[in-house]
């Protein structure tokens, strides 16, 4: 499968840009035309660049909106309890979707349905759905129930968006407070000290050692502000570029591992999410070894996708998950016993759900108070800052009243 850059309008006339994967241009051109599309160019996608206009690497998927889809699979479990055949299901909320970004996927869906492939198939051959939903809905067709593990992948989903919003939220202040001191300590140094520093000259003041250090500072930072702030944007960019390759990824999650404090958390917070997702898909019928592949595909760490990756090799030489996963040096030892006592008492996947909910409040017990003690020491170091510049810049004032007594 290639990707190709597919340039075509809808039925309102709107123009769109879509990255589609086909056999070649010819059959992703017919299948724009056969949902409704007015197809002006199929053309390769050899600069690798995605819909989003993102540069597309190796092993990077092309996301989606993951609330949208589960408002979609909501609509979609409905529909299917109503007594609606699958496919007039698709039907019915293609022409509904008010994501414009899903619905050329969707629609592709539909069509590979009505020529008679599996939905888990065809949702597969899209490359943008997550590999646990098409797992989970596999599952489903295979065991006949299919709404009830896309509920439960639902469920999953609504879980794990709660606790990903949970986190970010309590990120959240205390990284507006570091970006306010840093403009503040911005301020300080290329508009306060150098104006003091004018004021200084015309008086010709003798200056203190620690207020010629701080003028020499500023009135350096005034000039090359700009380049010092191009400088930084630059070097952002490549390390932003960077880390997308895999290698990059790798090393920085052993960075992470290291971290005092925020090692543990991030650790125990990715362990959370594989408890889940594992016992996601076991509950769903799906065996213990491809159950391991979809949910180290699930993550996003290269570090924790190859550890799970000889984890699993290990399991299907004929180890068990908690000695395999012992063996890791990255799991908890609390996590590995509780695994241990899910597999030798034949409740793996309901030990699993309570490995997540034990470290999923874990995580955020830790969060709370790791935060509570950043917040006051981001406002210690502003205030040392702060009376560090004033008594430098002031100091001089007080020589100098005392000169003029």
């Amino acid at each position: 499968m290639a990707d190709f850059i597919a340039k075509y309008a809808d039925a309102s006339g709107v123009v769109h840009s879509q990255t589609a994967q086909g056999a070649t241009a010819q059959e992703v051109r017919e299948r724009y035309t056969r949902q409704g599309f007015l197809v002006y160019s199929v053309k390769a996608n050899r600069a690798g660049i995605s819909l989003s206009g993102d540069i597309a690497l190796p092993g990077r998927q092309r996301k989606i909106n993951l609330e949208k889809f589960l408002i979609f699979n909501q609509q979609f479990v409905t529909l299917i309890r109503a007594g609606l055949p699958i496919l007039k299901s698709l039907e019915l909320l293609t022409d509904r979707l008010t994501d414009t970004k899903l619905r050329p996927y969707i629609n592709a869906v539909r069509e590979d349905v009505r020529k008679g492939e599996l939905l888990s198939e065809a949702f597969r051959k899209q490359g943008i759905f997550p590999k646990i939903y098409v797992t989970t809905v596999m599952a489903g067709e295979k065991s006949g129930s299919l709404v009830e593990v896309i509920e439960r992948f639902i469920l999953y989903q609504k879980l794990a968006l709660a606790v990903r919003k949970k986190v970010l939220v309590s990120l959240m202040y205390p990284c507006v407070l570091i970006v306010l001191v840093i403009l503040l300590m911005v301020f300080l140094i290329t508009y306060v000290v150098p104006s003091f520093a004018t004021l200084y000259s015309s008086m010709s003041a003798q200056l203190p050692t620690i207020t010629l250090y701080l003028i020499a500072i500023g009135t350096q930072a005034r000039q090359y502000v700009a380049i010092y702030a191009a400088v930084l944007a630059g070097l952002g960019a490549l390390f932003y570029f960077w880390s997308r390759s895999e290698a990059a990824q790798e090393q920085i999650d052993r960075i992470k591992v290291k971290v005092p404090l925020f090692g543990d958390i991030w650790i125990k917070y990715q362990v959370a999410q594989f408890s889940r997702v594992l016992s996601t898909l076991l509950t769903g019928g799906i065996p213990l070894i491809q159950g391991l592949e979809t949910a180290a595909d699930s993550l996003g760490t290269p570090l924790l996708r190859k550890t799970l990756d000889k984890a699993g090799q290990n399991v299907r030489e004929g180890q068990t998950l908690s000695g395999s996963l012992a063996k890791t040096g990255i799991f908890p030892r609390l996590s590995v016993d509780m695994i241990e006592v899910g597999e030798s008492t034949g409740a793996l996947p309901a030990m699993l759900t309570s490995v997540a909910e034990f470290y999923e409040d874990d995580v955020n017990t830790k969060m709370t108070a790791v935060l509570s003690l950043i917040e006051p020491a981001i406002m210690i170091f502003m205030g040392m800052f702060v009376a560090f510049v004033l008594i430098a810049l002031y100091l001089p004032i007080f020589s100098l009243a005392d000169t003029i007594r």
